[in-house]
């Protein structure tokens, strides 16, 4: 944990170094949302430069900027976070304040000097649990706190995805997924997007929203923001 705040803090001076600002403690966001993406081997260079497109282009939309500031607060906390293996998780750019078309292109700019990086296995349940120690370390209050996991595999590597789940759900965190349904992995039992449905999504309101591949990924981004943003129930939700 010392770690992560030493990393936190220099984190933080790169972000004023770039023009973006980080929250101050007694700030309040609309949702604190952890933006949590496969970069696991099953996904090559080309298919990881299109997630990184569908989170710029949807940040960065006019109609998403007017839906935040429309918020109670008109502002959202973002954090980004990579992930594959049990062992491997990374937060590429902390969390910033977007309230903003100019610090939503900041936001753009600065994970844009992170290349993805293509790793190891598929470990749902160490994004998901990785995911809530960076909600833990947020530099302020979420009305809404919020996991978004996008990927397009099962659990393979660390236990269960459904215990971390219930992990997060216990703290009053939803969790909402992008499955990227492009090709089935060996030995999956269920349709990429009912997996999904079943093990990873958990919370109020939760929702999956699937992509048949990469080439719609940032139309899904798109329809799964204004959802989060707005706080509204998806289609496909969490099995009552």
């Amino acid at each position: 944990m010392r770690r992560r705040g030493i990393l936190a803090a220099t984190a933080a001076g790169a972000l004023l170094a770039r023009g973006l600002r980080p929250a101050r403690a007694e700030e309040t966001v609309d949702v604190l949302l952890v933006l949590a993406v496969d970069v696991s081997r099953s996904v090559d260079e080309e298919e990881a430069r299109l997630q990184r497109e569908g989170y710029y282009a949807a940040l960065t939309d006019p109609e998403i900027i007017a839906l935040i500031r429309r918020g109670m607060l008109g502002a959202i906390g973002v954090a980004y976070v990579e992930w594959s293996g049990h062992d491997w998780q990374r937060l590429v750019v902390p969390w910033t304040r977007i309230g903003s078309a100019e610090e939503a292109a900041a936001w753009v700019e600065a994970l844009e000097r992170h290349p993805p990086r293509a790793i190891g296995w598929t470990s749902i349940s160490g994004a998901i649990d990785f995911s809530r120690r960076v909600l833990a370390e947020a530099p302020w209050q979420g009305m809404r706190r919020v996991i978004d996991i996008s990927g397009d595999g099962d659990n393979n590597s660390g236990p269960p995805a459904e215990q971390a789940r219930d992990r997060a759900v216990a703290e009053g965190i939803v969790i909402n997924g992008l499955p990227i349904m492009n090709a089935p992995h060996p030995g999956m039992r269920l349709p990429l997007d009912e997996y999904y449905r079943r093990n990873v999504i958990g919370g109020p309101g939760a929702f999956v929203i699937p992509t048949e591949d990469f080439h719609g990924f940032a139309r899904a981004v798109r329809r799964k923001l204004v959802l989060e943003i707005a706080g509204r129930r998806g289609p496909g939700g969490a099995p009552a």
